[in-house]
C-alpha cells in the first residue's frame, strides 16, 4: 500500500467479495488521503460552483463519498478490534498457563480477569501483603516497592479492561485448587 500499511482485513476467512472490497477500499483510501487528492476535491467543488452547476448534485455526491469513507473507516476499525481481541484472549490464555505451571504462583490468579472488581481488589491486597511478609526474601526495599507498584498497576489495568469488555469466559479451575 502507498502508506506502508498492510490491509488489516486480509483474513482468509473472508469471502472473495469482502477481500476484493477491502483491497479496493484500502487503495482508494490511500489515494484519497494524499494532500493532492484533497486539493483536487476542493478545486472540483470550486469549479462546480463557478460553472453554475446544480449544488444539489454536488451535495449528493459529497454525501455519498462521506458515507462511503465513514463505512471504510468503521470496517477497518472493526477488523483491528477483532484482531486485538484475539491477541488479548491468546495472551490471557498464555498467562493463565504460566500461572498454573509455576510452582510459586497462586492458582487463583489464573482467570482473575473474569472476577468481580471487589474480588480483584482483595487479591491485589493479598499480593501486596505477601510481598511485605516475604521481607528480604522478596528483594531489597526498592524491589519490593516496585513489585507492589506492579501489582497495583496490573490490577488497575485489569479493572479498566473489565469496564471496556464483557466477560469472555468463566474462570478455570485447576488441579491445585
Amino acid at each position: 500500500m502507498a502508506n506502508g500499511h498492510k490491509p488489516v482485513s486480509s483474513s482468509s476467512k473472508q469471502s472473495l467479495f469482502d477481500r476484493v472490497g477491502c483491497a479496493i477500499s484500502s487503495f482508494v483510501a490511500d489515494i484519497a488521503a494524499t494532500p493532492l487528492a484533497q486539493i483536487a476535491v476542493i478545486l472540483v467543488c470550486a469549479a462546480w460552483f463557478l460553472g453554475g452547476f446544480e449544488t444539489d448534485i454536488l451535495t449528493a455526491i459529497l454525501s455519498i463519498l462521506a458515507i462511503t469513507l465513514t463505512q471504510m473507516v468503521l470496517n477497518q476499525q472493526k477488523a483491528r478490534e477483532t484482531e486485538a481481541h484475539r491477541r488479548d484472549v491468546a495472551m490471557h490464555a498464555k498467562l493463565d498457563e504460566l500461572l498454573i505451571a509455576s510452582r510459586e504462583a497462586r492458582s487463583e490468579m489464573a482467570g482473575i480477569e473474569d472476577l468481580e472488581e471487589a474480588e480483584i481488589q482483595e487479591l491485589k491486597e493479598e499480593a501486596v501483603e505477601s510481598i511485605d511478609k516475604a521481607g528480604d526474601v522478596a528483594g531489597d526495599p526498592r524491589e519490593r516497592e516496585a513489585a507492589k507498584a506492579a501489582v497495583v498497576r496490573a490490577v488497575d489495568d485489569l479493572k479498566q479492561e473489565k469496564k471496556r469488555r464483557p466477560a469472555r469466559r468463566p474462570a478455570r479451575k485447576t488441579a491445585k485448587n
